[in-house]
């Protein structure tokens, strides 16, 4: 238990050796390390010290929540990362998914390894303004899972903020695990003194999602962190006309494809409906969707970006949205987010911050 830190065989809610209930509480019977942890002196953690430190050189810290798992938390943290650098500022990305880090992917940085000097762990740069930290990088098999405890995953966040070396940062962002669990409790605890700007939380429109996301607010109220906005993603799904594909239910129940003909008509009897994007609701948005529930907490409602195909092969092509036109229904929306939430705390997009 050097400095304090949680063994790696203690129990999944174990309150820490430095904890005033350490060795007492509950959750400490029939853990081996009991009475060293009831016995021990107690302090300030040296750590804690270290990664006030090493934050000293990044001058906003936004973490990126969600209440659910697959609403497209990380690909919105990607995106975001992308269009700060984008802006000339100095971007790093923190994927703190223990267990399911898609952020090397999501950046196009799969297969890439972390180099250690004698300055502190180097991030993998997808720009020169761009450096990504992620155990995906420490993994020797990617399809390896990582099963690990809450004492074990919260060392490694507190390593990857005392060892990473990020230089002068603008803008650190933070791609958290879904829900309110041990990894969120650390990251907060662990910049709370060097301080944080806020969170913004992705959710999609339908009940299911929003019902975890008022908990994730509620997290975000009793730990102290502002609520920079909510966004709801996979909005409907918006995408040109031309590329929809085209099918007609046969008498047997099969599916043919008209989609030459479909295109072919067009283009010869309304050629300018090529040109249309179409949408369509593919969530139940009859209870208002995130914009109500925002009204209902108090909280920032930052907008909607719709369900766009392209976004999706963006994401799974490690590529941001903004570098081509081909993610037109998408990348107006998050340039509009972004811009926002930046205006939320005076940040000029203007040559950097």
């Amino acid at each position: 238990m050097e400095n304090g830190e949680i063994p790696e065989n203690a129990p999944e809610h174990c309150p820490g050796p430095q904890s005033e209930t350490a060795g007492k509480s509950d959750a400490c019977q029939g853990c081996p390390n009991q009475e060293i942890c009831a016995t021990a002196p107690k302090g300030p953690d040296p750590d804690l010290v270290a990664i006030v430190e090493r934050m000293a050189t990044v001058k906003h810290k936004i973490l990126v929540l969600s209440g659910k798992g697959g609403v497209g938390k990380s690909t919105f943290s990607a995106q975001l990362a992308f269009a700060l650098a984008a802006m000339d500022f100095q971007v790093g990305l923190l994927d703190i998914d223990i267990c399911g880090p898609s952020i090397p992917k999501m950046l196009g940085l799969e297969g890439q390894e972390i180099h250690q000097s004698n300055i502190g762990w180097s991030p993998v740069y997808v720009e020169s303004n761009l450096g990504v930290m992620s155990i995906g990088f420490m993994l020797p098999n990617p399809d390896e899972a990582v099963i690990w405890r809450g004492p074990r995953k919260n060392g490694l966040i507190k390593q990857f903020l005392k060892e990473v070396y990020w230089g002068e940062l603008d803008f650190l962002v933070v791609d958290a695990p879904p829900g309110t669990s041990d990894e969120h409790i650390s990251i907060v605890q662990f910049l709370q003194a060097t301080g944080i700007d806020g969170a913004v939380i992705v959710t999609t429109p339908q009940q299911v999602s929003l019902i975890d996301v008022r908990k994730e607010v509620s997290f975000c109220k009793k730990v102290g962190v502002e609520v920079l906005g909510v966004v709801e993603n996979m909005s409907g799904l918006s995408q040109p006309l031309s590329e929809f594909k085209f099918t007609r239910m046969t008498e047997t129940g099969e599916q043919k494809d008209m989609t030459e003909w479909a295109m072919s008509y067009m283009r010869e009897n309304a050629p300018e409906m090529l040109n249309l994007i179409a949408c369509s609701e593919v969530f139940d948005t009859s209870g208002g969707g995130a914009a109500k529930m925002c009204n209902d907490m108090g909280v920032p409602f930052l907008g909607k970006v719709p369900l766009d195909p392209q976004l999706c092969k963006a994401a799974e092509e490690g590529r941001s949205c903004f570098s081509d036109d081909k993610c037109l229904a998408s990348a107006p929306a998050l340039k509009m987010i972004i811009e926002k939430m930046l205006a939320q705390k005076n940040i000029s997009t203007e040559n950097g911050a």
